[in-house]
Parts: C-alpha cells; structure tokens; sequence
C-alpha cells in the first residue's frame, strides 16, 4: 500500500538553499584572507542612529589622530574623512602578517533634510568619532494646542 505525502515547497527550497550556502563556504574558504583583505580599501564602521531630535553618527576610526580628521557639510550630504598612518619605521620585508589597513578614508551620506553647520557638534574620543546633527525646527513635532471658540 502506498501512503501520500504532502508535498512541501518549502522544504525543497530550504534544501536548495543550504546547498548553495555550501558551494559558497567552500570557494570562500579555499581563498587566502590575505587576497580577500588587499581587494578592499579601510573603510571605517558607521552607525547613524535618531535619538532625541537629532541623527547621530558614530564611527570607529582606531590609529586615526583628531588632526586627520575632517567632517564637511554640503546642502544634506554630510562627508567624514581622513586618513590613518600605520609605523613607516618598521620595513615592508620585515612584516610576517599585515591586516591593518592604512590610507585615506571617505565616507558620504545623505541626510533626510538640509542642515545648518552651525548646529552640528563634532567630537573625538579614544578612536571614536561622534558627530550629532540637530533636526531644524521645522522638522521636529510640535503640540499645537485645540482652543474653544
């Protein structure tokens, strides 16, 4: 006797899925991580978060001195840049393994509205860039008041 089985698309799709999963973990890892880390240039890590009226902008910027450090604002695009300096005493030759990066950075974004420079705050502390961009008053929500006439 033969019972029936309910056909689930999903389980196939599932099993689909983890076969392609496998077939990219295994040409990952047979690629040396140095290749992988000289394909790409540092690009530091960016939070960009709302809180209290305000876009805050967190960015790790570890080896990277406050004086090579700019943030630029034009019309509703806010631009972080700068660049990190790695030892030039030790030698190129003399290195076993080297997964620092080192260079220039640049980082844009665009944020939902024009802002003033003026109200922008900007600090560094410990490798960590903090930058808060108020909303304009025209932005925030506002009460207004229902009178009884």
């Amino acid at each position: 006797m033969t019972s029936i089985v309910r056909w689930d698309p999903f389980v196939s799709m599932t099993n689909f899925q983890d076969q392609i999963n496998r077939i990219f973990d295994d040409v990952v890892r047979s690629r040396d991580v140095e290749d992988d880390i000289n394909l790409y240039t540092w690009k530091p890590a960016v939070d960009i978060y709302n809180d209290n009226g305000s876009i805050n902008i967190t960015a790790e910027l570890p080896g990277v001195d406050k004086k090579d450090v700019s943030v630029d604002i034009k019309d509703n695009t806010i631009t972080i840049k700068g660049e990190r300096v790695i030892d030039k005493e030790t030698k190129e030759e003399n290195y076993y393994r080297r997964e620092r990066k080192s260079g220039s950075f640049h980082r844009a974004f665009t944020l939902p509205y024009a802002v003033s420079s003026d109200t922008i705050k900007a600090k560094f502390k410990d490798g960590i860039l903090r930058v808060e961009i108020p909303k304009p008053e025209e932005e925030k929500p506002r009460q207004i008041s229902v009178t009884h006439e």
